[in-house]
């Protein structure tokens, strides 16, 4: 599609764009023209020429899709007149989000061009902080009245509903306070003499405007909510939380654990428009800060040097023990932190998540170990310079402590991390296996000074 639409411009034949454009989905129009922006050798005033083909109804839609830097760019090109037409047809929400990415100079625009009303809603929305429930609702919802009837509450959608982000949920209010909530479903199928108060749903779950917008995208994913109502102490709606901002949230927020769990700082920009200096920025203080504990285990190796020099075979098996130390605990603190993150581990589950990890660590290192023992015994049995059995039983018990610890601290340190209010994330693979390279090594060579009596 790409290379078809620029023929066309590079033929001047706007009008079989313009049809192209009408029979696609905003989302791609946005994801074509996101290739043109991201094209070296196109003619950015042809990005321009192609956004001005859109048509009215669908330019607003497609300009929420793009991201920041094209929309920074479309905005120094646009007129004033074309500036107000887009934030006038853009979802407030959408507004806030574009707002937030932008300097401030094109944020002064972007604000002079909205009207009274919506300024009033993007200031209320940009006084909560980053990541509350507050900073991701909208205000643009339906609300009814208990006293109307349901032919009532119909008229008023329609009247109201085409500039609303959502109708499938509608929430009833008395003086703002929310009372009630139904879905479309319930009025299409209600009678249309019911009153509202008589079907509508008084067991409301909602969300308060400083709760944290991950845990609200998780209660949406429990209740299977398409939008939850944002409240204030007083119970006062103030705004909603509709599924497609709930899934931007998630991703955000497993973009940011999945740095965190590769000790990489996060961040916003992606991969390639984030500069080398920032990526090494990024990871340079985690990677000083593994590299200088790992020192630890040097100190151990260096304090042992005599068991080396005793049985020489020992260093060979260092790599292999770390190795399966590092992976044991990168298993168990990934499915724990997954546990904590989709709420099926809590606090008070430590010692029952301990106990547990604790039970598959003895499966797992004896198995490891029986396997290991047989191996040394099948390599070194004719090695008349190292006992076989001793050397099997030395290994394959550091294995079997090693896999033990690592998966108790693996278990442990993310759970500590939450109940110290820290991110579960930052206790992950890097940072487990730094702690259990220098406790297995310790444990293989005092095992080793005992089994081989070295002085």
């Amino acid at each position: 599609m790409y290379e078809k639409v620029l023929q066309l411009l590079t033929e001047r034949d706007f009008k079989s764009i313009r049809g192209i454009f009408i029979e696609m989905n905003e989302a791609d129009v946005a994801s074509l023209l996101q290739r043109f922006h991201d094209d070296h050798e196109a003619d950015k005033r042809d990005l321009i020429v192609l956004f001005r083909l859109l048509n009215k109804d669908i330019a607003a839609d497609v300009f929420a899709y793009m991201d920041s830097d094209m929309q920074m760019m479309l905005i120094n090109a646009f007129s004033d007149k074309e500036l107000q037409e887009v934030i006038d047809d853009l979802y407030v929400d959408d507004t806030v989000d574009i707002i937030e990415e932008m300097p401030a100079n094109v944020v002064a625009r972007i604000i002079r061009s909205a009207d009274t009303e919506t300024r009033k809603q993007i200031n209320q929305i940009l006084k909560y902080p980053k990541d509350s429930a507050g900073s991701v609702m909208t205000t643009e919802y339906v609300y009814l009245k208990k006293e109307y009837t349901v032919k009532e509450a119909f008229e008023w959608i329609r009247h109201v509903g085409v500039v609303k982000e959502t109708v499938y949920t509608l929430y009833v209010t008395e003086s703002r306070v929310l009372i009630g909530v139904l879905s479309l479903l319930d009025l299409i199928t209600a009678d249309e003499n019911d009153k509202i108060e008589d079907i509508m749903e008084t067991n409301i779950i909602t969300v308060s405007t400083l709760e944290d917008r991950e845990l609200v995208a998780s209660k949406m994913a429990k209740y299977d909510f398409a939008a939850m109502p944002v409240v204030d102490k007083d119970m006062r709606l103030v705004g909603i939380i509709t599924y497609d901002d709930a899934m931007d949230v998630i991703e955000e927020e497993t973009t940011e654990d999945f740095s965190k769990m590769a000790a990489v700082a996060p961040s916003e920009e992606s991969y390639f428009k984030t500069s080398v200096f920032a990526h090494a920025k990024n990871r340079i203080m985690w990677l000083l800060v593994l590299m200088l504990s790992a020192t630890l285990t040097g100190a151990v190796v260096n304090h042992y040097q005599e068991a080396f020099a005793a049985v020489p075979v020992l260093v060979s098996f260092l790599s292999m023990l770390s190795g399966t130390g590092g992976n044991c605990g990168s298993q168990t603190s990934t499915l724990v932190i997954r546990g904590m993150a989709l709420g099926e581990i809590n606090m008070r589950d430590f010692f029952k998540v301990i106990f547990k990890e604790f039970r598959i660590a003895i499966v797992c290192g004896i198995i490891l170990s029986i396997v290991n023992a047989g191996r040394i015994i099948l390599v070194y049995h004719n090695d008349t310079s190292v006992n076989c059995y001793k050397l099997a039983f030395t290994v394959s018990g550091a294995i079997l402590l090693t896999v033990v610890l690592s998966k108790l601290i693996a278990a442990m340190l993310p759970m500590a991390a939450k109940k110290l209010k820290l991110d579960p994330a930052i206790m992950a693979a890097p940072l487990i296996t730094t702690i259990v390279d220098t406790c297995s090594t310790l444990m293989f060579f005092v095992l080793a000074t005992i089994v081989f009596d070295i002085k």
